[in-house]
């Protein structure tokens, strides 16, 4: 059964509010997480405790406990130069930066003039999903999955 320090192995579809299909596991490989690590959205991991191989699973989770409230707050309009060596800039690339934290995706919002506009949100801040879909596996963790917080091998961490 699903529970903290167990590596588990899902197939999934993830849709938004109106039914739209935002990703999935089919023709793809499984997800395959460390649970209890918060390597997946709060509501997901919390909605799966206590499933076994063979179940399926339907949930809904919001903003709240899936990739946070949308902040208008944190938009920054930062000069053209700063995006050097990029030739062309239009409204929804996507570019790497280094944040406080660790590296941050930053969606340009929006162009005017020499002023970009970036969104560092996550791209499904502010949106209710619902995940579908059925435990494949339920395994104990390694000692080295353990410490490192995150599953190696097969649909894992690769070091």
């Amino acid at each position: 059964m699903i529970a903290d320090q167990k590596v588990v192995s899902l197939n999934y579809t993830v849709k938004d509010a109106e039914g739209e299909l935002i990703d999935s596991s089919e023709n793809a490989a499984p997800l395959v997480y460390l649970h209890g690590q918060k390597n997946i959205i709060p509501g997901l991991e919390n909605a799966l405790v206590g499933k076994a191989p063979g179940d399926e699973f339907k949930v809904t989770v919001g903003p709240e406990d899936g990739y946070g409230e949308y902040n208008e707050e944190i938009l920054q309009v930062v000069p053209r130069e700063a995006f050097k060596g990029v030739e062309s800039i239009e409204k929804g690339m996507v570019f790497s930066a280094e944040g406080q934290n660790g590296p941050v995706q930053l969606r340009v919002a929006g162009i005017e003039g020499d002023d970009i506009t970036v969104d560092p949100n996550h791209p499904l801040a502010g949106k209710t999903l619902t995940f579908s879909g059925s435990v494949i596996e339920v395994r104990e963790a390694t000692e080295e999955e353990l410490a490192h917080g995150h599953v190696h091998g097969e649909g894992g961490h690769q070091h």
